[in-house]
């Protein structure tokens, strides 16, 4: 597989119907319904007895369950799922061998009501991801049969990330980022593990020309009530996916094709080299920090008296406003910030920042935008 090819093909497969971070059931049951019916089922009930649907490919023996939106607000993956889709509808020789030797299960939205309402909990504000041992909802219920019921050899866990990582205490942005999870408090590399970090080297490797150090890894404390500690605990190589951020990405449309990329990628090593041999190349990628603001105004005064100049960090806030996900920009931090940077940086060169009505600017503040030396300057992405 190579990785000029999926891009090649990927503007042909790209999913029109589905855009930007708002993603419910009724933006994908339009997709759904073109797909053949054989390969739909619906799998169980959110709590608000939305269907959670299943989607399945191919018929070979390497069994790989897949879901998405576990977090109703990370729907990234969900779009380059979809776009995977088309690309197997179309028989396409970059998914043939992927699907003779594997059969895939999918989930496309496995927590519906948080998806609707744009949250990360569910209807009753429970993390999915940390009931994978209480099964107290619903929807960990439907994973955990799914899971017991299809009997996967792999398990693909996928999420979205926000703006704030970085790839190392670097300026690099984690635009993907990945996990291997632990299956106990020590740590341990058992064979599962050494498999995941080996696909994970795989695809980091394959993805350095497109996005060269964007690439993070997240820190593997072990959880055994999230669910890719339990599944891997229970013997079954498990891979983290985080779709991150891409410079002036909100939307996060070039992170999903990078989302595809890695997908098919991780497929195709599946499919052709899952030995462990350099299972340890995973600890070469930079483990994620949290270095990035939105936006960092650099080397300005919030008053003519002010000896010293200080850096502002606005970070935006996301709000659901009539089926549209906006970005607000809040205050989060007045300081001199001098190892972290910003996706925007404005630098000041020591003029006085002022807001529309002279208010006193602190953190909490929704502004959407400042004067510079009387310039107004947005906020707003």
């Amino acid at each position: 597989m190579q990785l000029e090819t999926l891009n090649l093909v990927f503007p042909s497969v790209k999913n029109s119907e589905l855009y930007g971070r708002y993603l419910t059931n009724s933006h994908i049951e339009k997709c759904i319904e073109k797909l053949p019916k054989s390969r739909i089922s619906t799998l169980g009930f959110s709590v608000e007895s939305r269907p959670i649907y299943g989607i399945k490919y191919g018929k070979g023996s390497i069994r790989i369950l897949l879901w998405s939106q576990m977090h109703g607000n990370e729907s990234t993956s969900t779009k380059a799922l979809f776009d995977c889709f088309n690309l197997f509808e179309k028989e396409n020789e970059l998914g043939k061998n992927i699907l003779q030797r594997c059969t895939l299960m999918f989930i496309p939205i496995l927590n519906p009501d948080g998806a609707e309402k744009y949250t990360r909990v569910n209807a009753n504000k429970i993390d999915l991801n940390r009931d994978a041992q209480n099964l107290s909802q619903p929807e960990s219920k439907v994973l955990r049969q799914v899971y017991e019921d299809f009997k996967p050899d792999y398990c693909f866990n996928l999420h979205g990330q926000r703006t704030i990582f970085s790839s190392g205490d670097t300026n690099n942005v984690a635009t993907l980022s990945f996990l291997s999870p632990a299956e106990d408090e020590e740590r341990s590399l058992t064979a599962n593990r050494k498999e995941a970090m080996a696909i994970i080297s795989q695809i980091s490797k394959f993805l350095q020309p497109e996005i060269p150090n964007g690439i993070g890894r997240y820190d593997d404390g072990f959880n055994l009530n999230c669910v890719g500690d339990t599944f891997q605990r229970f013997g079954i190589p498990t891979i983290l996916y985080e779709a991150g951020h891409y410079h002036e990405d909100y939307q996060r449309e070039e992170v999903r094709r990078l989302m595809f990329i890695a997908l098919m990628k991780g497929l195709d090593v599946i499919t052709t080299s899952t030995n462990t041999n350099h299972y340890d190349d995973y600890f070469n990628i930079p483990e994620n920090s949290k270095c990035f603001y939105d936006i960092i105004i650099r080397n300005t005064k919030l008053n003519l008296t002010d000896d010293g100049l200080i850096d502002i960090a606005i970070q935006y806030q996301e709000k659901l406003i009539n089926g549209q996900v906006h970005f607000i920009p809040v205050v989060q931090e007045i300081s001199k910030l001098q190892n972290k940077f910003g996706h925007k940086e404005i630098d000041a060169h020591g003029v006085l920042l002022e807001t529309d009505n002279n208010s006193t600017l602190t953190i909490g503040n929704e502004i959407d935008f400042v004067l510079l030396d009387n310039k107004k300057t947005s906020l707003i992405p």
